[in-house]
């Protein structure tokens, strides 16, 4: 006998489980999120193999170059000066043929998560006392916030302003130099340079082994929600979703602890000895350390000015 609800008859649009009251569900933002990422992820790749200015250099000295670009500009006060700075990356980025946009995109949807909760709370007077831009609240005399006192009114100083400023466009200048190295640099490349420059090899192969199987774990993901998604028949309440989730999770755990010791028994047995092996081998030649030089004069001499020691 059939159970009485299949034998509804629903003469709607179809229904799944990751449609809930006609918007996605959680479930459903989860794995566009995860196709979102692997889209970037291999266009990311596809940049890397351009014949772009930075594509050209090998992956040593465009390390470091980048690396000295970012000490410089973590410690630059200067507003003009990190304008300059984050100007010389979109430069970069268009001589190494990456879409401006793209790249832009790419850099600024993080500063805002990351720069924002640090950057905006230090414009006010009540962090950073100075001169009045724009008042935002008055709370009149001896106001507490429990133990603590409040000045008379909230506001906006010009200091706490420049301060802000400051520190966003030098999250920007450093993000976007970071994000050039991984953008014009194979992933296996990458890792084989970080460790021909010192890196300890439990570190190079910790995000060796993290990068690529952060990939097979979201197919993983996406093989599970298309095998439930083709088996539902009915939509189920947002808790029974959920409940499914949590129970996908712990699946997920245990089966990647199982694989995780697989694969090191299966690197074990082949002589893998924490070493990246990769066809090409890296090669200096005379323009790697002209970009290396011109990297590091540059550096010092953007510090030399923004600490005033060089006037301009």
């Amino acid at each position: 006998m059939l159970p009485e609800w299949m034998k509804e008859v629903d003469v709607g649009p179809c229904r799944f489980s990751a449609v809930y009251h006609g918007k996605k569900g959680f479930v459903g933002k989860t794995i566009d999120g995860i196709f979102g990422f692997l889209q970037e992820a291999f266009v990311s790749e596809t940049y890397a193999k351009r014949p772009g200015f930075l594509q050209g250099l090998d992956p040593r000295a465009k390390m470091i170059s980048i690396l000295c670009l970012v000490f410089a500009t973590s410690v630059i006060t200067n507003l003009n000066l990190l304008i300059f700075t984050y100007a010389l990356t979109l430069m970069l980025a268009y001589l190494s043929k990456i879409n401006i946009a793209f790249f832009i995109k790419r850099v600024w949807l993080f500063i805002p998560i990351f720069a924002g909760i640090i950057a905006v709370p230090a414009i006010f007077n009540i962090i950073s006392p100075g001169d009045l831009l724009i008042q935002v609240a008055y709370l009149g005399k001896e106001a507490h916030l429990g133990p603590f006192s409040l000045p008379e009114s909230i506001y906006i100083t010009k200091q706490g302003l420049n301060v802000a400023i400051v520190f966003t466009m030098r999250v920007a200048a450093c993000v976007s130099a970071v994000v050039l190295l991984f953008i014009t640099t194979p992933q296996q490349v990458l890792f084989k340079s970080l460790h021909s420059v010192g890196v300890p090899k439990i570190y190079v192969l910790t995000l060796e082994m993290a990068y690529r199987y952060v990939f097979l774990l979201m197919d993983l993901v996406r093989e599970m929600y298309v095998a439930k998604k083709a088996r539902t028949i009915k939509s189920r309440s947002m808790f029974e979703e959920q409940k499914w989730v949590g129970g996908r999770m712990g699946y997920t755990l245990i089966r990647s602890l199982d694989m995780s010791e697989k694969v090191h028994m299966a690197m074990m047995s082949r002589g893998y000895n924490g070493d990246v092996k990769i066809m090409k081998q890296f090669k200096m030649h005379n323009r790697d350390y002209a970009a290396v030089a011109a990297a590091a004069s540059l550096s010092t001499l953007l510090v030399l000015i923004s600490h005033n020691i060089i006037q301009v």
